[in-house]
């Protein structure tokens, strides 16, 4: 950014953007709790009451990147569920199909599940209701695609393709925070191996538990 003040909406944009992409690095390298407003302000060249004119708080900041990187694994996902789904299969081979290719996709985002698992007790906190609300907007938005592809591939599933695609979310966010320990804990791991088994691999855990709500879900026959 070569200009001191963002005059023309163009500028606006250009500064607006700087701060997602200095917030999105900062994801590359650290947990979502320890993404503050002073470093974020710090990175892209701005005091922070000046980041604040483009975005109301840290929360508010992240919250646009989660949607932003939802946006993106629905995209990337239509495309592997394509590739990798036979609908002519019979239904239980569908099933496993849908589960693993949708946990081998999460588990390769892990930036998008801490965000996951940060959504509803840090990121929609400390934002205004105008922001939360188009937040929300949006999410229901990206719940309706993942749904439709869900539908596409087991069309059994009927009105519960909506419930289960919610919970992959979910799911995806609760074992994010037990995939990537802190220092402190990997030490901890380390030093006594039986207390490794609260370490849990994302993809690991994620696929086995995605199947059993995915064939919970599905008619019995």
């Amino acid at each position: 950014m070569t200009f001191q003040r963002a005059r023309t909406e163009e500028q606006r944009e250009i500064r607006r953007q700087a701060i997602l992409d200095a917030a999105s690095a900062m994801l590359d390298e650290m947990p979502v709790a320890a993404v503050t407003l002073n470093e974020l302000s710090r990175r892209v060249g701005l005091a922070k009451p000046n980041v604040l004119r483009y975005f109301e708080s840290r929360e508010a900041v992240l919250l646009e990147l989660l949607d932003h990187f939802l946006h993106e694994w629905l995209t990337e996902l239509a495309g592997e569920l394509a590739a990798g789904i036979d609908e002519d299969l019979p239904m239980a081979e569908r099933a496993a199909g849908v589960a693993e290719i949708l946990s081998r996709s999460l588990s390769g985002r892990i930036v998008l599940c801490d965000l996951f698992g940060a959504q509803g007790s840090v990121l929609e906190h400390n934002v205004s209701v105008e922001v939360v609300t188009r937040y929300k907007r949006a999410s229901l938005e990206r719940l309706t695609t993942l749904t439709a592809l869900i539908q596409r591939y087991l069309p059994e599933l009927g009105e519960n393709a909506t419930l289960f695609s919610l919970q992959t979310m979910v799911m995806a966010g609760a074992l994010s925070a037990y995939s990537t320990p802190p220092p402190s804990l990997r030490a901890a791991y380390e030093a006594e191996p039986d207390l490794a088994r609260f370490h849990l691999e994302l993809k690991d855990y994620l696929k086995p538990a995605l199947t059993a709500t995915l064939l919970g879900a599905l008619p019995r026959r």
